[in-house]
């Protein structure tokens, strides 16, 4: 082979390996671009939420859910905050899924932010006295719409967690796989404090704990996916 062959040769496999280089570093930046929605998604939620809980007349934290933050004449800000969290939720898990080739985890996620649209779409009934000189009624249908699709979503969360708890076993890192089970544990038990109709502030606190911990938990591990992709 010629000296000038050569250098085509070299120049050609150069090229190569740039564009490679090029699509590999695109890729990665779509997904962490992805995986950032995770990050943001619960801050954005419980900060629009609190700030709700603590502004709303008549509200109570230990005695409201924020699910009910959703009526009145204020309660289009709610439903805004669901939907933003849903999608941002779901958008998380495609991320997910591109980081760690699939598996159960990422869909189990966009189960839970599709939970989430739907439970903007289906607004919660009135209850326990808020919004303010609103008594509850009857359940409608919307109402049983927004529990089954809380239920379905939460359940999914839930799984989740166990779901990478055994990925991060695998994978040696124990702290990750013991504060994943920690999670979906105490996210279980929160959710099942509040679901057993016992009405204790206690109960709803308890319940309101496991959410803001349950977003806790998808923004590390949304950190915890930027950083490895």
């Amino acid at each position: 082979m010629t000296t000038a062959h050569t250098a085509t040769a070299h120049t050609a496999t150069a090229r190569t390996g740039t564009g490679a280089a090029r699509a590999c570093d695109r890729e990665t930046s779509i997904t962490r671009s992805l995986l950032g929605y995770g990050v943001i998604a619960g801050p954005v939620y419980v900060g629009v939420s609190l700030t709700e809980a603590l502004t709303r007349d008549g509200f109570d934290l230990t005695r409201h859910a924020w699910s009910l933050l959703a009526n009145g004449d204020l309660g289009w800000i709610h439903i805004v905050n669901f939907v933003l969290a849903g999608a941002m939720t779901m958008t998380f898990a495609a991320g997910l899924r591109r980081a760690n080739g699939g598996g159960w985890a990422p869909r189990l996620l966009a189960v839970y932010g599709l939970s989430l649209l739907a439970a903007g779409a289906f607004r919660a009934d009135p209850a326990g006295g808020f919004p303010r000189g609103v008594p509850a009624g009857e359940v409608s249908w919307h109402g049983i719409a927004h529990l089954t699709s809380g239920g379905i979503g939460f359940a999914c969360l839930v799984a989740a967690c166990f779901v990478l708890a055994r990925r991060f076993a695998r994978r040696g890192r124990a702290a990750w796989a013991w504060g994943s089970r920690a999670t979906g544990a105490l996210f279980a038990a929160g959710f099942l404090a509040v679901a057993s109709g016992a009405g204790a502030a206690w109960a709803n606190l308890a319940f309101t704990g496991a959410v803001v911990l349950g977003w806790a938990w998808i923004s590390a591990v949304a950190v915890h996916a930027y950083r490895n992709a």
